[in-house]
């Protein structure tokens, strides 16, 4: 098991959110759990490398 950061926020209706590593991809959940659930498929998607052009955001050391 990992553990992933995500961000999520709360609209009128619903819980949107997106995984940190992929900001680019929002969903969406009519509670937090749904939102939850709804990030994992997406993350599994995401990593089966068959969405072309996927932007990732990552970190690296300067001096």
């Amino acid at each position: 098991m990992k553990t992933i950061s995500y961000t999520y926020w709360k609209s009128k209706e619903f819980f949107l959110g997106f995984i940190n590593d992929y900001p680019d991809y929002i969903t969406q959940g009519e509670t937090k759990e749904e939102l939850q659930e709804n990030l994992k498929d997406l993350l599994v998607d995401l990593e089966s490398n068959e969405i072309p052009y996927i932007r990732k955001v990552e970190q690296m050391q300067v001096a």
